[in-house]
């Protein structure tokens, strides 16, 4: 596979490969909300007992995929806004949900590869699939063209593959079992690191196997184990039907469900960043208060808080809020009280620089201390073609950017924005400072919604149109109705 650009980011605080698993909350504040979903629906009542498992509410937009409750308690909707808060926690009964002999109506209705399809939607599992080309849920009933499967989170500060697939590896391979039953005649792309270790060498003996999967192995290095760039470079198209894309706990998720019938409630993620004392894999579950991670983690204040990466992240309020059900890691990085006046002049010895202009440039491989700080003031495009260079989809960021200065939204539209992956490297490597990946965003949000208004305004139009026609035929009915009544010869009365 020919993958371009990418870039390898080395900064402190990045997690070990061990998990640690937290102290139980004492109360739950699970959103109503993530990057994806919307859990509009509400199904539970204030003061209700719940227990680990049941459905809190549902996202009606998105096939009803569930929230489930992480842990029984007592249900409380008025705490915080858009959260379901759960209060006198119960611990985990670990039961099974309804056994298979108890559901012959979904077996009758879907058959039983329906039913394993079912099972994934309704005991969490499914919220970890996503379509590789536009990153939305794909229809759980519906027919891939093909699927890939990621052991690599490239991304610092996220949940590292090798972690999750660490003493997991059985439940690993059962889980991309039961994924290939669901399938007819789709290829399975297994994609893996490129590099020489006694744990790869296990897994890739483990999956040769399986003729069924194909393994594409890949270099560590960001952003390659995006989904869009993989199918890109695996030559499969958005018009040809959707791809599934999923990661190495989605498989887990999938064995878990249809081994042995039990919601998915937990899962692993990182706490790392550069203010953080010590970087760890964690066991948690939705809901767990984000003041406490930071508080466990963390000393002093002026910290910022992000769900998720470093470089697709965005910043959280820690105060009342708790992870949602979609969460993959907590970056907490510092938040200097002054900022750093011309830091962009200063020889940088302890900098890493895409472009190699600080003193770093002469050192040897060394992992930089990030902060919040812009090291400078932004500045204006220098036309260095730094992020065209390291941009994994082949487009030309800083070129874009000029035709958003110039408020060009055709030509941006024509030079293909809406092939960014959001991978955040542009901004990154900038040496101006300019936040072009949030522009890509803001503008990709704002052609959909002109091609929108376009589309509407042309659906009204040609109502109009059509409207229009049908009452000149109308009126040339009537005329011609008319004019044959004038015409009609008057019978004689005979007097």
């Amino acid at each position: 596979m020919k993958l371009r650009g990418g870039y390898n980011i080395t900064l402190e605080g990045r997690p070990a490969g061990v998990v640690t698993k937290l102290p139980e909350p004492q109360r739950l504040c699970i959103p109503l909300f993530s990057r994806r979903f919307n859990f509009s629906e509400v199904l539970v009542t204030d003061g209700q007992v719940v227990s680990d498992g049941d459905t809190l509410a549902t996202d009606p937009d998105n096939y009803s995929v569930p929230l489930l409750a992480p842990r029984g308690g007592t249900v409380r909707l008025n705490d915080t806004d858009n959260h379901i808060v759960l209060e006198d926690l119960a611990c985990p009964a670990g039961k099974a949900h309804t056994p298979e002999k108890d559901l012959p109506h979904i077996v009758q209705k879907m058959g039983s590869a329906g039913l394993k399809r079912y099972k994934l939607l309704t005991l969490g599992a499914w919220q970890f699939f996503s379509d590789a080309f536009t990153g939305d849920l794909p229809d759980p009933m519906g027919k891939p063209q093909a699927v890939i499967i990621s052991t690599l989170s490239l991304e610092p500060y996220v949940a590292r593959g090798d972690v999750q697939l660490l003493n997991r590896l059985l439940q690993f391979t059962r889980g991309l079992e039961h994924l290939q039953s669901l399938l007819e005649y789709q290829p399975i792309y297994l994609v893996l690191p490129d590099i020489k270790s006694e744990f790869a060498t296990r897994v890739r003996e483990q999956i040769r196997g399986y003729a069924w999967a194909k393994l594409i192995e890949i270099p560590m290095k960001y952003p390659y184990d995006n989904f869009n760039i993989l199918a890109r470079g695996l030559g499969l198209k958005g018009a040809d039907g959707p791809v599934w894309s999923v990661r190495t706990e989605g498989i887990l998720a999938v064995d878990r469900s249809l081994t042995v019938s039990k919601p998915c409630l937990v899962r692993i993620l990182a706490v790392g960043g550069p203010a953080v004392k010590n970087p760890v894999h964690v066991k948690l579950m939705a809901g767990y208060p984000t003041d406490s991670i930071v508080d466990m983690f963390t000393e002093g204040d002026c910290l910022r808080a992000i769900n998720g990466g470093m470089l697709s992240g965005e910043a959280i309020n820690t105060a009342k809020s708790g992870l949602d059900t979609e969460a993959r890691g907590i970056t907490i990085l510092s938040e200097p009280k002054e900022r750093e006046f011309l830091g962009f002049v200063r020889p940088g010895s302890d900098r890493a620089s895409y472009s190699g202009c600080f003193l770093s440039s002469f050192r040897s491989k060394f992992s930089e201390r990030l902060t919040t700080a812009l090291r400078g003031e932004g500045r204006p495009c220098i036309s260095c073609n730094y992020c065209e260079e390291v941009c994994p989809a082949g487009i030309m960021p800083h070129l874009l950017h000029k035709y958003l200065y110039e408020d060009l939204i055709e030509e941006l539209d024509e030079a293909r924005v809406d092939l960014c992956v959001q991978c955040g490297l542009c901004s990154f490597v900038c040496p101006s400072k300019i936040e072009l990946k949030q522009q890509f965003l803001e503008a990709i949000d704002l052609i959909a919604k002109e091609k929108e208004e376009a589309r509407l305004e042309k659906e009204a139009a040609e109502k109009r149109a059509q409207e229009e026609a049908a009452r000149r035929e109308a009126e040339e009915a009537a005329a011609n109705e008319k004019a044959k009544a004038d015409d009609a010869p008057v019978e004689d009365s005979g007097e």
